[in-house]
C-alpha cells in the first residue's frame, strides 16, 4: 500500500498485522479519488473506519486540510498513527480511538462540517445508511460534500438518503464503491 498521487505521492503505508481490516487497494483507492476529483482546495475530510489511514492520508496528501480519523480496533488505530507520522502529518490530522456513532456523536458538538466522508466499515458490520442519516441529522455535512462507501457487492443502497443522492457506483472483483453527494437543493 502507498499514496497514490500529491504531495506525498509514493509513500509506502503499513498494514494492520493480521485478517482483521481489510485495506482498499491502491487500484480501488485511485478509482474512488478519479470518481470524486483527483484533487482538493482544502475543505475537512473524515475517514470514519480508518483502518490503516490510507483514504484519509490520500485525501490529505491530494489537498484537503484536515482529516478526522476513526477506528476502533488498538491495532489497526496503532497504524493509522503510524502512518500519519510516517507521511509527517501529525498537524493535520486528528486520531480517535473509538466505534463509529460514537465518534460521529462526540463530533457533532463541535459544529465541523465534513466535505469528504468515508465510510468502510467491515462488511458484516456496516450501518452505511444509519451513518449517513446521522450525518445529515447532526448536520455534519458541508453543502457539495461527497460520501464514499466501500461495501460488499452483494450490498445495495437507495438512490438517495435524505438531501445525499447516489453519484455512482462502481465494482472492483468483491468490492464495491457506492458515493453520494450532498445536496441541499431540491431537484427539479
Amino acid at each position: 500500500m502507498r499514496v497514490i498521487a500529491g504531495e506525498h505521492r509514493g509513500r509506502r503505508l503499513a498494514a494492520v498485522p493480521g485478517k482483521g481490516t481489510r485495506p482498499t487497494t491502491d487500484k480501488v483507492k485511485e478509482s474512488i479519488f478519479n470518481m470524486i476529483g483527483p484533487y482538493f482546495d482544502g475543505g475537512w475530510a473524515l475517514d470514519l473506519y480508518a483502518g490503516t489511514g490510507g483514504l484519509g492520508i490520500e485525501a490529505l496528501s491530494r489537498g484537503v486540510d484536515r482529516t478526522v480519523f476513526v477506528e476502533r480496533d488498538h491495532k489497526a488505530f496503532a497504524v493509522v498513527k503510524e502512518n500519519v507520522s510516517t507521511c509527517r502529518l501529525d498537524d493535520y490530522a486528528e486520531l480517535y480511538r473509538m466505534d463509529a456513532e460514537r465518534a460521529i456523536r462526540t463530533l457533532s458538538t463541535r459544529n465541523q462540517k465534513f466535505d469528504l466522508v468515508f465510510l468502510d466499515p467491515p462488511y458484516a458490520q456496516q450501518k452505511i445508511v444509519e451513518e449517513i442519516e446521522m450525518l445529515q441529522e447532526l448536520g455534519m455535512l458541508a453543502d457539495g460534500a461527497w460520501i464514499v462507501a466501500e461495501h460488499d457487492i452483494a450490498d445495495s443502497f437507495p438512490d438517495a438518503i435524505g438531501h445525499c443522492v447516489k453519484d455512482r457506483a462502481a465494482k472492483y472483483g468483491d468490492t464495491a464503491v457506492t458515493v453520494y453527494y450532498y445536496d441541499l437543493e431540491p431537484q427539479v
